[in-house]
């Protein structure tokens, strides 16, 4: 759990910036960093909600957020997420 609050800390530091830029409304975590079976060479699961669609841009906020944690993550919109999928994960999400 700590490596969970330690990432849940930097997005929060990070998150300012993310709704500046990117019209990031909500972020959070969900997958095995939740679940605490992350290991070093586990990407990061992350599920963003934007307050106006941003296109092309969301590759942009993906290499930011890699590139500012150092690591490997798996970007999803929850717009992109059909309900039947975001049912399976909703419960596991720790938001930012």
């Amino acid at each position: 759990m700590k490596q969970l609050a330690n990432i849940k800390a930097q997005l929060s530091q990070l998150k300012p910036e993310m709704s500046r830029r990117f019209h990031v409304q909500s972020i959070g975590l969900f997958g095995s960093l939740v679940r605490d079976d992350f290991f070093a060479s586990s990407d990061i699961d992350i599920i963003v909600e934007f307050n106006r669609p941003i296109g092309i841009e969301f590759v942009d906020l993906a290499e930011f957020i890699e590139q500012s944690l150092q690591k490997k993550i798996d970007l999803v919109s929850r717009q992109g997420v059909k309900d039947k999928y975001f049912k399976a994960i909703e419960r596991e999400i720790v938001y930012v």
